[in-house]
């Protein structure tokens, strides 16, 4: 999922992760700590968590906690999945109230099988939907689509994000970023993401992150990441901590792996 609380999504959160502590997970394939997302879908019948519980992010002279940022990728069929996401901000110096942003609806579908699903050649995703409204301001709904190419070779895994939107401001936006991971082997592999976003009319973003995604095992995975982005010339600077785990997800006609 590409991307971008109020108290019932913090409940949403906070029974995931009860869930998963009561449940035997599945493989977790992150698509944290980045802005893009890889050319791959949970299987059919798992439910994929990425959740972020505390970020911080400092833009000019406002601190604001991101958290909970979760994401939900739900395996429909084969090659097909639902995603919603959202998180939550909170204003910290000055101070403020939680607001829900970035929320969304999306599904996203492997076009062509590749590195990614142990096939040979590079993975080809499309992923479209709709951008909610934020629970701030006067936000509408708007829409997106993105194209994700993945390949991943014995030295390590490149993604590379095209997306086109229109935002809830109802301006054209688009984005195109790459990112760039160790070897999937490794337990522990860096990782790095450079993205470019312009908002036509509004804003410019040119972003880097460096991190480390830490693979305990099949079933869980942590990641940490420093993000760097000049907004219209100004600094935004941003710490993100999460981890992603999967669930079996049982509905009708679903299948096992």
């Amino acid at each position: 999922m590409i991307v971008r609380k109020s108290t019932s999504m913090r409940c949403v959160a906070v029974s995931l992760i009860a869930l998963a502590g009561s449940v035997c997970s599945g493989p977790a394939f992150a698509y944290r700590p980045f802005d893009g997302t890889d050319a791959a879908v949970a299987a059919p019948g798992e439910l994929e968590i990425e959740l972020q519980p505390a970020g911080v992010q400092h833009k000019q002279d406002t601190r604001t906690l991101i958290a909970p940022w979760t994401v939900l990728n739900i395996g429909l069929s084969e090659g097909w999945e639902a995603v919603f996401e959202g998180r939550g901000e909170t204003p910290l110096s000055p101070s403020g109230p939680t607001e829900l942003m970035d929320a969304g609806a999306f599904l996203k579908h492997v076009v062509v099988p590749g590195s990614l699903q142990e096939k040979s050649g590079p993975s080809v995703a499309t992923e479209f939907g709709v951008l909610l409204p934020n629970s701030t301001g006067s936000s509408g709904a708007g829409l997106s689509w993105a194209g994700i190419v993945s390949q991943r070779r014995d030295w390590g895994t490149v993604h590379f994000n095209v997306e086109t939107l229109l935002t809830r401001e109802h301006r054209a936006d688009v984005f195109v970023g790459t990112i760039v991971e160790g070897p999937s082997k490794w337990k522990l592999r860096p990782v790095a993401e450079v993205f470019y976003e312009k908002e036509f009319g509004l804003a410019e973003t040119v972003s880097g992150l460096v991190g480390l995604i830490w693979q305990v095992s099949d079933k869980l995975s942590f990641d940490v990441a420093y993000r760097h982005a000049a907004i219209n010339a100004h600094p935004l600077n941003e710490i993100r901590a999460g981890l992603t785990f999967a669930v079996p997800f049982r509905f009708e006609g679903a299948h096992n792996r």
